[in-house]
């Protein structure tokens, strides 16, 4: 079965502009076919003004945009928005995944409302991969869920290590628990509670990890919860940012640190593309019972196609049922 995957071409920020963009460079190979969902008045134009091979790229109408803003009563009221009829397209088996660059809780509402959960799963959560000394690590939950019970965090290290499997190739991936300390009786109530039950049901937990850890290559799957992770998540991009313009700054200080900085300027577009987060896309919501991946608001069209690439090695890894066969056991 040819790969097909629904892009929500109105949830981007500078929508539809990116989406169409990065279905057009996405299915340019004819190897993977890109539903369009969105106002088919508003999209089928923009469509044809770009340059490029649409052969296999489709519209399908959904004229209600979710603004990201919209709580649950307002996103009930827009019947035919864009993540409602994408979804029900990859359930319907017109689809293999969905991707969208729109609002978070919205994705997750209609994603347990549409597809539901995988079963033994409690609540869906995000992960997000982050560069490290000697190649990444998986952080979940990274936003989905502020508030947590242990036994998601032991749900989450399972499904995180399916994921470090499948889509970073660690054969064995190692589970940490995030703590303010390596020792067992250290952290809050939550990781206090969570540890004898990671020991118990995650092959591969190691223990509580810190930063440091994480950062230094030595944990492949962190877990914690929504909350700690989005403030880990974006307190880790702000410092990234930092630490490239202050060094951008320095080198641009006089001639001879200019030359230097044209001398490593290789060196620093690698480390720009470690931390670039349009370089990894979208998360995927782990636990639902279909695949679906959110990019940031601020998606360009390089965020979108790695946002499509993301989803397509799901699909080809199976991931779900991987998934699926986690939980079970």
């Amino acid at each position: 079965m040819k790969t097909t995957i629904v892009l929500d071409a109105m949830g981007s920020d500078d929508r539809p502009q990116p989406e169409l963009i990065g279905a057009i460079q996405s299915s340019a190979s004819g190897d993977i076919d890109i539903i369009l969902v969105g106002d088919e008045t508003i999209l089928k134009p923009a469509l044809d003004e770009l340059p490029g091979d649409k052969t296999h790229i489709s519209i399908v109408h959904a004229p209600d945009v979710l603004a990201m803003d919209d709580d649950i009563r307002q996103a009930r009221s827009k019947k035919q928005n864009t993540m409602a009829v994408g979804m029900q397209l990859v359930k319907d088996g017109k689809a293999q995944a969905f991707v969208t660059a729109g609002n978070t809780g919205m994705a997750m509402y209609f994603g347990t409302k549409i597809f539901g959960l995988i079963k033994g799963v409690n609540r869906p959560c995000l992960c997000a991969n982050f560069p490290t000394r000697n190649g990444q690590c998986t952080v979940l939950d990274i936003g989905a869920n502020a508030e947590c019970r242990p036994d998601f965090l032991v749900q989450f290290g399972q499904m995180g290590a399916v994921y470090a499997r499948l889509m970073n190739n660690i054969s064995k991936p190692r589970i940490g628990l995030i703590s303010n300390g390596e020792e067992e009786h250290k952290g809050n109530e939550l990781v206090k509670s969570a540890h004898p039950l990671m020991q118990k049901s995650v092959p591969g937990f190691i223990g509580n990890v810190e930063g440091k850890e994480i950062f230094g290559g030595e944990v492949d799957v962190a877990v914690t919860d929504g909350f700690t992770g989005n403030v880990f998540l974006k307190s880790t991009e702000a410092v990234a940012k930092l630490l490239l313009l202050t060094i951008k700054d320095s080198l641009m200080s006089s001639t001879r640190t200019k030359i230097a900085g044209l001398l490593a300027k290789p060196a620093f577009k690698k480390v720009r593309s470690l931390l670039d987060p349009n370089e990894i896309g979208a998360a995927p919501l782990l636990g639902l019972n279909a695949l679906v991946f959110v990019g940031h608001g601020r998606s360009n069209s390089d965020a979108i196609v790695s946002a499509i690439n993301q989803a397509r090695k799901a699909i080809e890894a199976e991931m779900l049922v991987e998934l699926q066969n986690a939980i079970k056991r």
